[in-house]
C-alpha cells in the first residue's frame, strides 16, 4: 500500500480518536473503501493544493470550496444527522 495513504487513514485515526464520548464516531471498518477514499483525498491534493473530499465537486468558489476539505465539518450535513455517516461514509457513529 501507498505510504501517503497509510499516513492519511493514520491522521483520519488519530482524528477520530480525539472525539468527546458523546460525538464519539470512528473510520468506516470497510477499509477498501477508506483506502480508495485516501487515494481519492491525495489525488484532489495533487491536482488542487488541497485535500478535497473525492465524493464532493468543487465549485471553483475557494471560499465555499474550504468546506470540502477532508474531512468536512461533516456533523452539519443530513446524512451525519439521518444515517450516522458522513457524506461518502469514511466516518460512521460509533
Amino acid at each position: 500500500m501507498d505510504k501517503r495513504i497509510d499516513e492519511t487513514i493514520k491522521r483520519w485515526q488519530d482524528f477520530a480518536s480525539r472525539q468527546e464520548a458523546a460525538e464519539k464516531f470512528r473510520l468506516n471498518p470497510d477499509m477498501a473503501k477508506v483506502n480508495l477514499l485516501a487515494d481519492g483525498v491525495l489525488n484532489n491534493e495533487a491536482r488542487h493544493g488541497l485535500k478535497f473530499c473525492p465524493c464532493r465537486l468543487n465549485s471553483g468558489d475557494a471560499a465555499a470550496d474550504t468546506k470540502l476539505i477532508c474531512p468536512c465539518n461533516f456533523k452539519l450535513q443530513k446524512t451525519w444527522k439521518e444515517k450516522g455517516e458522513c457524506w461518502c461514509s469514511l466516518f460512521v457513529k460509533e
